[in-house]
């Protein structure tokens, strides 16, 4: 619990009881207390607990600005769509839109006990053989959530698939000319690269938009093996190409080729499975082609380095808060380094 678990910061828990006990009466047996659980990149999230029974709050950042980008309806409505389905999320428990109770919309559903390994060294500490299952378990999990059939679960309508790609690819194009404030070689050159080899994209599926380790739970299972226990952090989900969801797997467990980075991948842990693994276990359990990953792969290159850029461009500016922030600037070369080298293997190919 934090130093202050009666009153953390962006959570009045005397207003958040007095709306469960109208929306979900006996749902609470005692006193609400809580936490800021930290991680979070975007939205905030909170354990909350009576005592008895644990849930998670979760609700956008203080002050946010554009409601479109913190959507709370839209979490909550994919994972209800997805619970009861081969995809594990935790259980929704309701939705509330009304701002006068948290001052934002905000969402709460189950707690779900699990740990998210974020670095290559929390899996160097739990062995080679449970990291690969680990791993292995990620991509199966994927499999599971491609093979949701939208329509039958209710997400028929959750986003625009038809020209998703090239929707994508503009997006992040507009996103990095409004945060560019000094020469990046390279980067025109794979943005156009890009946008002149885009694939054509395989029958739309549920997209998680960030799917990677440390944006899942895993824990035990009654057999006493690690499982996935819960996929979190739907944020960026909609309907389009299941494939960009592997490329970016792929980024994350490919070696950056640095030590002490701010932004790490997994790929280092001993029994990591390489991309190229993943890949294939990801083909011959979805039936997908795979030929194109390299385009899909090099494109989540080119999404972090945009990213990294516009976390860079804020701290020039003075408007980042906290410890790294100074060595992001310098990772951007890297990725665009990585996304060019990663086209060009296609090429080749």
């Amino acid at each position: 619990m934090t130093s202050d678990p009666a009153d953390p910061r962006g959570l009045d828990l005397e207003r958040l009881r007095g709306h469960l006990d109208r929306a979900r009466p006996g749902l609470v047996a005692g006193t609400l207390r809580g936490r800021l659980i930290e991680g979070g990149r975007s939205n905030l999230t909170y354990e909350i607990t009576d005592g008895t029974a644990r849930w998670v709050v979760r609700r956008p950042p203080l002050g946010h600005v554009l409601a479109t980008a913190h959507d709370m309806r839209r979490e909550h409505r994919v994972i209800a769509a997805l619970h009861g389905t081969a995809v594990p999320v935790p259980e929704p428990v309701l939705l509330c839109e009304d701002e006068a109770v948290l001052g934002a919309p905000f969402y709460v559903m189950e707690y779900v006990d699990g740990v998210p390994y974020r670095t290559a060294e929390q899996l160097a500490e739990i062995g080679p053989e449970r990291t690969r299952r680990a791993v292995l378990g990620l991509v199966d999990t994927l499999v599971d959530l491609h093979a949701v059939d939208p329509d039958a679960v209710g997400l028929g309508d959750f986003g625009r698939p038809e020209g998703f790609l090239d929707r994508q690819l503009r997006r992040w194009g507009k996103q990095l000319a409004a945060s560019r404030g000094r020469e990046l070689a390279g980067i025109d050159e794979l943005h156009g690269a890009l946008g002149r080899g885009l694939p054509d994209s395989p029958t739309p599926t549920v997209v998680h938009g960030d799917f990677r380790l440390d944006n899942v739970l895993i824990g035990g299972s009654p057999s006493g093996t690690d499982t996935i226990r819960a996929v979190l952090d739907w944020e960026m989900s909609t309907l389009g190409d299941p494939l960009t969801d592997l490329g970016l797997l792929v980024m994350y467990s490919s070696d950056l080729g640095l030590t002490g980075s701010p932004v790490s991948t997994t790929s280092g842990a001993p029994g990591h499975p390489t991309p190229d693994e993943l890949v294939e276990r990801y083909a011959a359990r979805s039936g997908r082609d795979t030929g194109s990953i390299a385009w899909y792969t090099a494109f989540a290159w080119f999404k972090l380095a945009v990213i990294l850029e516009g976390i860079h461009y804020r701290y020039t500016l003075g408007q980042t808060v906290g410890a790294g922030f100074d060595r992001i600037g310098e990772l951007v070369p890297v990725f665009i380094e990585h996304g060019l080298t990663t086209l060009q293997t296609r090429q080749e190919g």
